[in-house]
């Protein structure tokens, strides 16, 4: 529904018409508010933005790629999805002593990307030492202390859809450290199941929220896990409720948050999900989207 997705706009003026200025790590600076909440019923569509194009198949393999449990962008940048790479790319140029030589969103630094995209993919030894994010998503979803979080919540969801513990977090507080070297501490860092009349529903809680470049990614891979989940265990969908800590706008960002709000929402597109008996088994060829119409894509800078 159209509707649905206006909220979305209604939270890019909110933070800009209520929003505080506030330095932030990246130096960048951001408009920001603290706790907001949107919340989709997945039976009205699949939540994907219309008022800029957004790329589901990155999504999609980013999502794979946390449910195996990988942490190296290896897999990414194979299959050309690049949306983790500035992170382990700045780290490997301040490893080398490189980062002087090529200050950030340069042509040098732009080159010096495809170099280190490249070597990523074609030197096994490269990979292994700068490809990995260290303890992320993928690693605390399957491997939390030795508890594999995301086959146990399936798992319960089946044999107890009543409990308030159907819950997943992927921030552990003694890996933090680990994850700041070369990527990023979890934004999206905590999520729970609800069943109710037959119906699984979602809520992520995101400590900190890029709105204008992270968020419409991450409405759209927990919509999609959640629908995921709900087919392996036999469920129907329910809502992804999406509650925020931190809630901002960078502001390099401005300008391109000012043309998105130009924009009307279309109609929400379907999407087709292949019958799967578990939730590791999914590939990209699982899933087929159908009449999303968006407008065109708006580009804009990562902060790191």
């Amino acid at each position: 529904m159209v509707l649905k997705m206006k909220q979305y706009l209604d939270l890019l003026q909110l933070i800009k018409e209520t929003g505080t200025k506030k330095e932030d790590r990246t130096g960048t600076g951001t408009i920001s508010i603290f706790g907001h909440q949107m919340r989709f019923d997945l039976n009205d569509g699949f939540p994907l933005m219309t008022t800029k194009k957004v790329n589901l198949d990155s999504i999609i393999h980013e999502l794979l790629w946390f449910i195996k449990g990988d942490t190296n962008i290896r897999y990414l940048v194979k299959n050309r999805v690049n949306i983790w790479n500035d992170w382990p790319f700045q780290s490997w140029l301040n490893r080398t002593n490189q980062a002087d030589d090529c200050p950030m969103h340069s042509s040098e630094w732009k080159e010096m990307m495809q170099v280190f995209v490249e070597k990523i993919i074609s030197e096994d030894d490269f990979a292994e030492k700068y490809g990995d994010l260290g303890p992320v998503y993928g690693k605390q979803w399957r491997n939390f202390e030795g508890v594999d979080q995301l086959e146990q919540v399936v798992a319960d969801i089946k044999s107890n859809p009543n409990s308030r513990r159907l819950i997943v977090s992927a921030w552990n507080p003694k890996e933090i450290p680990i994850m700041v070297k070369s990527g990023l501490p979890p934004c999206h860092t905590l999520f729970q199941f609800y069943v109710s009349d037959g119906k699984l529903s979602c809520q992520l809680y995101q400590r900190s929220a890029d709105v204008f470049l992270g968020v419409p990614y991450n409405i759209a891979s927990y919509s999609l896990l959640t629908l995921m989940i709900a087919r392996v265990t036999g469920l129907e969908p329910g809502e992804f409720v999406h509650s925020f800590g931190d809630t901002h706008i960078y502001v390099n960002h401005l300008e391109q948050v000012e043309k998105q709000l130009k924009r009307d929402p279309r109609s929400l597109p379907k999407l087709t999900i292949q019958n799967k008996a578990s939730l590791f088994e999914f590939d990209i060829n699982d899933f087929k989207l159908t009449n999303y119409d968006p407008h065109p894509f708006i580009a804009a800078p990562i902060a790191i």
